[in-house]
């Protein structure tokens, strides 16, 4: 399909804005949002006729519900959907507060999903349409001290997994991308760390930390090459629904996997008694 028009959150850097680039380089067109109005008012002088972005809050319903009143009014369809905004986190379960574990879910789970329950009534009106939700590697498997943040994630592809089940009839297809480490503002703008400190933790929760701010701006991922992994899916007739991107991705979910086989198999006879019989 020529000419499409994609939705994007949170192009200001990082992935979203190797999205963008990418997707207005092909000649197609981009919705975007920024959650500055000097950013997306920068943007739009810079691509005029080639996108338009709009300032968003995804944990505000109403300014969602204004959002897509705004493209409906003026575009009448999306072709493709990329939940990007969000934020990373980090911190030991103990050490992370019930607040800021909400605002975790707000932005990462609340805040897709809301933004994903309000471009479903598009979709399904025009019969097709392709939702691609970003997630992580760490929406598959959990690592130490980022436990708060791989359940915003977890949470994310689990219902994103249904949703790909419920909308397939109506002509909608879902994909659930998951970055292994790239160089994006993930640890940098895009990143919280939880506020106590527990010293206890420190050779595990804290260590990971200290390991990933050791090696932010040389990850193995290039967010453009990724951008590029992202438009090549989406113009397939059946995309997958989880798209691992990075070697280090690959290794850590092809380890989730085996090591979920490893207990299945090892303790099938206990799980099989608890039956009836």
């Amino acid at each position: 399909m020529k000419n499409k028009i994609w939705f994007i959150t949170g192009i200001s850097s990082g992935l979203g804005e190797a999205l963008a680039q990418t997707v207005i380089e092909q000649g197609d067109f981009v919705i975007g949002t920024f959650r500055r109005k000097s950013q997306a008012d920068a943007f739009n002088n810079l691509h005029k006729n080639k996108a338009f972005a709009l300032t968003l809050d995804i944990t505000n319903p109403i300014e969602i519900e204004y959002v897509f009143e705004i493209v409906k009014e003026k575009f009448g369809k999306i072709d493709v959907l990329i939940n990007n905004a969000g934020f990373g986190f980090a911190g030991a379960i103990e050490e992370t507060s019930v607040k800021e574990v909400r605002e975790v879910f707000e932005a990462n789970f609340f805040g897709t999903l809301q933004v994903t329950q309000a471009a479903l009534p598009i979709f399904r009106k025009q019969k097709y349409g392709h939702i691609i939700q970003i997630s992580s590697h760490g929406g598959f498997k959990a690592f130490q001290g980022f436990g708060i943040y791989n359940a915003s994630k977890f949470a994310l592809e689990g219902f994103s997994e249904a949703l790909a089940i419920e909308v397939e009839p109506l002509g909608i297809k879902v994909t659930i991308v998951e970055p292994g480490p790239f160089r994006t503002n993930f640890v940098g703008n895009a990143f919280k760390e939880a506020e106590a400190v527990i010293t206890d933790y420190n050779e595990t929760a804290g260590e990971f930390r200290k390991r990933m701010k050791a090696v932010d701006g040389k990850q193995e991922g290039d967010p453009l090459r990724a951008a590029e992994a992202i438009l090549a899916i989406s113009n397939l007739e059946n995309p997958p629904l989880r798209l691992p991107l990075g070697k280090i991705a690959i290794a850590s979910i092809t380890a989730k996997i085996n090591s979920v086989i490893k207990d299945l198999n090892e303790f099938r006879t206990v799980a099989e008694n608890a039956v009836y019989e």
